[in-house]
């Protein structure tokens, strides 16, 4: 059960925060999870362009934006199970966004990880074949 002082959630917390000043100015010291974060940042925001068309990437509220790059980054690149990342993105959304954010964040990353879902499914039917 995840709790408030759950080492993965406060590393999370701290990756957002930190994305989140650099989204303003460029920061020293970046920690590790958020310097890969932003090394992938065109892609997943390319990404977050397809799952929210209405909204421009550039005028996404900045903290949603932070939350959804750490999220995707982890949907992409490491075995944590989605909905644990979703989940997650949408209780930081919670405590951190405004009151929309939570059901924002829910929407994009559940369109994305539909997607992703979706990719894998034809890929499997197409090598059945």
């Amino acid at each position: 059960m995840k709790t408030a002082k759950d080492p993965r959630h406060l590393k999370r917390i701290k990756t957002v925060k930190a994305l989140f000043a650099e989204s303003f100015a460029p920061q020293d010291n970046l920690p590790e999870l958020a310097q890969k974060v932003l090394s992938k940042k065109n892609k997943t925001d390319k990404k977050i362009q397809e799952a929210a068309p209405v909204w421009p990437v550039d005028k996404l509220n900045k903290i949603d934006l932070a939350m959804l790059r750490l999220a995707i980054f982890e949907l992409e690149n490491t075995k944590t199970p989605p909905k644990v990342i979703i989940d997650e993105a949408v209780e930081i959304a919670k405590q951190f966004g405004s009151e929309s954010s939570p059901s924002f964040i829910n929407g994009v990353l559940g369109t994305i990880y539909k997607d992703r879902v979706d990719v894998v499914v034809s890929k499997k039917k197409k090598a059945k074949k």
